[in-house]
């Protein structure tokens, strides 16, 4: 038995005769009307936006900064004295605390984030990993104004009374640790930006090293390698880009940190040698007398400090976007 099947035309189909057959389903949507092309619209103006935003922020900082541009030049970044009496305004005691503290904490802070990545990726259970990793990643969701509060009543009493009669005891005779300690100061300043970065790179490491593939441990333990030697000459190795790419992330974030700082380095406008005496970075003297600013000129001098703190961490971010990409590049150039 037989039966005439009827067949449906398909879609960009043609007859025998060359004519194109009817398209089944809604007419196509062209231009604006289509929604693809909405969305590539919608997305592309989303990022030209930010450029936009980026580019005003510069704009505003430069222009609120022009009028101590113009009075103290390029000597605003080299000059030590700041006396808002006399309108005499420098930067140069407060680049110096910002470059003490982060530097502590950067010392302190690196060594300790890589091991617990290393423990948390090569070393730890998962069911350890996962827990340790959530107290990590905790400690980054924290408030700076509770790190303030903490260094404040918690830790300004250790460095007073333990820390810093044990440095002075053992390495007085260095500039570094000379003096007495009042528990505030650049050292205390610079062990809470250690714990605040501290989770920053403990975390991005993790992922750095997560990302190692496994067949290269493998192949250093195929090789007679100690779980040491192939974590120190094969995981380490393989992930360098990214693990500095993370310190100079964390390094922007401590070039940056506000409050916290303001509370425990004691807030003064001089370079000293010993980490004991108080001292004061960028953001805390923006932070704390912006708001009493009473003149043009010292309300340009501040917006000049944070131009120079925003172009020192817009340095300090693209150089580790550059170790990334780098790191990327090399993966992937080692699997083609």
């Amino acid at each position: 038995m037989s039966a005439n099947l009827h067949v449906m035309p398909t879609v960009g189909a043609t007859s025998s005769r060359g004519r194109s057959l009817h398209r089944w389903g809604p007419p196509a949507l062209h231009g604006w009307t289509s929604p693809d092309a909405i969305f590539r619209k919608a997305c592309a103006f989303f990022a030209v936006a930010i450029i936009g935003i980026f580019a005003l922020l510069v704009y505003e900082i430069v222009r609120g900064s022009s009028l101590s541009l113009s009075r103290f030049g390029v000597g605003f970044l080299f000059e030590r004295m700041w006396d808002p009496v006399v309108e005499h305004f420098g930067a140069a005691t407060f680049a110096y605390g910002t470059v003490v503290t982060s530097t502590i904490a950067l010392v302190l802070a690196a060594p300790v984030g890589i091991g617990i990545a290393i423990f948390l990726v090569e070393m730890a259970p998962e069911r350890v990993s996962r827990g340790i990793g959530f107290l990590v990643e905790l400690l980054a969701a924290i408030p700076s104004i509770v790190y303030g509060l903490w260094g404040l009543f918690v830790l300004a009493p250790i460095v007073r009374e333990v820390l810093a009669p044990i440095l002075h005891s053992t390495l007085g005779f260095l500039p570094l640790f000379a003096g007495e300690s009042h528990g505030v100061g650049m050292l205390t300043g610079g062990l809470i930006l250690a714990v605040m970065i501290l989770p920053f790179i403990a975390a991005v490491s993790r992922d750095v090293l997560r990302a190692v593939p496994q067949t290269q441990r493998e192949a250093a333990l195929a090789l007679g390698a100690t779980k040491w030697e192939s974590i120190w000459h094969v995981v380490l190795p393989y992930g360098r880009a990214g693990i500095s790419g993370a310190i100079i992330l964390s390094l922007g974030r401590a070039l940056g940190e506000t409050m916290a700082v303001t509370m425990v380095i004691g807030n003064n406008p001089q370079i000293v040698a010993s980490l004991f005496d108080p001292g004061y970075t960028m953001s805390s003297v923006i932070a704390n007398e912006y708001a009493e600013a009473s003149s043009p000129l010292y309300l340009s001098a501040l917006t000049e400090v944070g131009l120079l703190l925003f172009a020192v961490t817009f340095v300090v971010n693209g150089l580790a976007r550059v170790l990334i990409w780098r790191m990327a590049g090399g993966h992937a150039s080692e699997h083609a």
